[in-house]
């Protein structure tokens, strides 16, 4: 296809060379009327043509966590721009953690200069949908090949396939917001020089022998926190993720079973909250809440540091013996983790449809998915023993089951999902600054257990 070109005008200029030469030498002002005949004759036949088999050209936008990270997008695209027959694809990277990249998103696609495909947190699948930000893809799957609801994990596709307007799901809902890109969990990357420094435990043998709880956790990031004023046990970034674990591992959450209301100031919640609270406060074997832990972690001063499998190709870069753990167990029997996905979506106003599906599917084939899950980014959405038997052979780090044992089903992990029956980004707004409150010693668990569910509660419908 971005050869045919080319091809074209070559053709077009051997047929006027033929002609000259028929036709003899022609005077001077002959030759000029000639060649304006031919060409003006293949513009009338071969211009509409070449128009309609020019390539579309695409921009495309996922958040990475790290420049590990934007490289090995940025290799998919490239490999993705050769196999998409008349498609040309722009990738750019966008933001990292935090809602910033969603509100520059919503701007952009006002202004009208958002990417024609973009990945957004499953969170954000509902507020983008029902604003109308991104395309209802159902009519344009229909009409292609290779989709199918089943290839990928359940809870992703429960959110992806759900119609506000009928409250139906599945298949038949007459609705498709896009395909999740990926699955990952939390895990906690080890500095296993640092742990062995410190003359602790190591928590891969702790998990093994289901030891590895919360006191467990504090022993070993305590003893590595001994080893120097600049030498932090545990580090977190400041975000619903790693702060929503702890809640959830003492068996609380954020909202109630049906997720219709505020459960941020159950005695379970805030006794999760306590805990974390007290690893900054009482204990001081955190990184500051608010500043970024992975630069300090990379630089060896962190033992223990929180993050999903997209961290990994930023990990991988490091120089000292490093490993992961799956999170150490609550209350409640269970780490608390989160099942996190993405999607690709496609921007509502893009003017070309049926290439953005066609990219959208590409980049979530088990090919795709698989050449991103060797880079260390993530792990596949699709339900494939196969393709979680080769996710073990992509190391480092060695323990790659402790991310599987995260979204195992005896784990229990929490579905990250949208709220349909309400905003959450306007949650996320009243419980992070909240939160961040108590963690850095602002206000007490109390005093946030006494108001938090008051103000949060405004933002389901009723």
């Amino acid at each position: 296809m971005k050869k045919s070109l080319f091809l074209k005008a070559l053709s077009l200029f051997v047929v006027a060379s033929f002609v000259l030469a028929a036709c003899g030498t022609p005077a001077a002002t002959e030759a000029p009327v000639v060649a304006t005949e031919v060409a003006t004759e293949a513009a009338m036949t071969e211009a509409p043509t070449e128009a309609a088999m020019a390539d579309v050209s695409l921009r495309w936008r996922t958040r990475p966590d790290n420049q590990e990270e934007i490289d090995v997008y940025s290799k998919i695209s490239g490999e993705l721009d050769t196999q998409l027959d008349g498609i040309t694809l722009a990738y750019e990277p966008g933001g990292s953690e935090g809602a910033n990249y969603q509100d520059q998103l919503k701007a952009e696609i006002a202004a009208g200069t958002a990417p024609d495909v973009f990945w957004i947190p499953g969170t954000d699948v509902a507020d983008f949908a029902t604003r109308g930000l991104i395309l209802n893809a159902s009519e344009v799957a229909a009409s292609s090949e290779g989709y199918n609801p089943a290839d990928f994990y359940a809870g992703p596709m429960y959110h992806l396939t759900y119609n506000p307007d009928t409250a139906k799901f599945g298949a038949d809902s007459g609705a498709l917001w896009g395909l999740p890109r990926d699955v990952s969990t939390f895990a906690l990357y080890l500095n296993m020089d640092l742990i062995n420094e410190a003359g602790a435990p190591d928590p891969r043998e702790l998990a093994k022998e289901g030891k590895w709880d919360w006191a467990a956790f504090l022993d070993v990031a305590q003893k590595t926190r001994a080893l120097s004023t600049d030498t932090y046990g545990y580090g977190a970034s400041a975000w619903w993720g790693p702060y929503g674990v702890w809640l959830n591992a003492s068996g609380g959450g954020f909202y109630n079973a049906d997720r219709t209301a505020c459960a941020l100031n159950t005695p379970e919640s805030l006794a999760g909250l306590d805990f974390q609270r007290s690893l900054y406060q009482d204990y001081d074997v955190a990184t500051p809440y608010g500043e970024d832990p992975e630069p300090p972690f990379r630089a060896g001063k962190v033992a223990m540091f929180q993050n999903g499998r997209w961290a990994t190709p930023g990990v991988r870069t490091v120089d000292f013996n490093w490993d992961v753990v799956e999170l150490p167990n609550g209350p409640s029997g269970t780490a608390g983790n989160w099942l996190f996905w993405g999607a690709y979506v496609i921007n509502a106003n893009t003017e070309h449809p049926a290439e953005a599906w066609a990219l959208v599917q590409a980049l979530t084939t088990a090919e795709t998915q698989g050449k991103i899950s060797a880079l260390g980014a993530n792990i596949p959405s699709r339900v494939s023993q196969e393709a979680l038997d080769a996710f073990l052979t992509f190391t480092p780090p060695a323990n790659n089951q402790a991310f599987l044992n995260g979204i195992a089903a005896d784990a229990n992990p929490t579905a990250e999902g949208p709220l349909w029956a309400g905003s959450w980004p306007e949650y996320d707004k009243i419980m992070g600054p909240a939160i961040q409150g108590v963690l850095t010693g602002a206000t007490t668990v109390d005093a946030f257990g006494t108001t938090i569910c008051d103000e949060a509660n405004k933002v389901f419908t009723k």
